[in-house]
């Protein structure tokens, strides 16, 4: 395997990203979306891209903005941000090496994915993990902060021990998405993989997101690891089990 560093223009400036390539000719390219506040290199995306790779598919991965080595300031980001992102890799792909055809994202990372897929025609199949079935769903990472966000307009608070800004915009933002009726016209194969054990978004959003999906449609228990996949090797799992199931579909 070996990779390039890439460098393209998103919502806030370039995105840093990451192009890993299998050894051979790739069956085809896919995109990944990391998940909310992490980067492209979290443990989860690295086993993941790194096990799609090993199956001859070759995966770009980027930051969003605001976050890891992509220009920009959190603070100003939000969902509708994220897809914009998202769009821009898929453009970026589609012009510099082949359009994608597998769309992949983890957490909120998984509902971005659900929301742009419509507008990535190339795109034949999607697989989320761990995904909220509607972005709101992180408003409970800082339910304690709420207030102070509508009233001062922002608010530092503290996600996964660091601290980000978090502004009232962000709030509105993710209340004005509704996935339900993109995820009904997906007219793209779903694969949703959720573990029973995750805390941080509960399994009933693998069953929504399940439930409002048409077929093709499946699903993959991660059982035994937690929301960042930590645990019994669900990460290299999970990505091996994506390169078999994408392979009916690309």
């Amino acid at each position: 395997m070996r990779y390039e560093k890439i460098g393209f223009p998103g919502t806030q400036g370039e995105l840093a990203a990451r192009l890993d390539h299998p050894d051979s000719q790739p069956r085809c390219f896919a995109l990944f979306a990391h998940c909310f506040t992490c980067t492209k290199d979290v443990l989860a995306a690295s086993h993941v891209c790194g096990e799609l790779t090993n199956h001859g598919i070759a995966v770009l991965r980027f930051d969003f903005s605001g976050l890891g080595a992509s220009e920009g300031d959190f603070a100003n980001t939000n969902f509708s941000s994220n897809i914009g992102d998202l769009l821009a890799a898929a453009k970026w792909l589609a012009s510099a090496r082949q359009a994608p055809h597998l769309l992949i994202g983890h957490s909120l990372g998984g509902a971005a994915v659900l929301a742009a897929a419509g507008d990535i025609p190339s795109a034949k199949a999607v697989a989320t993990i761990g995904a909220p079935a509607e972005p709101a769903h992180v408003e409970k990472l800082f339910a304690k902060d709420q207030d102070r966000i509508a009233s001062q307009g922002e608010a530092e608070v503290y996600l996964a021990g660091r601290p980000f800004r978090i502004k009232k915009q962000f709030l509105e933002d993710i209340k004005a998405h509704h996935l339900r009726e993109r995820i009904a016209r997906l007219g793209r194969a779903l694969l949703v993989c959720h573990s029973p054990e995750d805390d941080t978004v509960d399994i009933k959003n693998a069953a929504d997101i399940f439930t409002a999906a048409k077929h093709p449609k499946s699903f993959l228990s991660l059982h035994g690891a937690d929301h960042l996949l930590r645990g019994g090797g669900a990460a290299v799992y999970a990505g091996r089990v994506i390169a078999a199931w994408a392979a009916r579909y690309i």
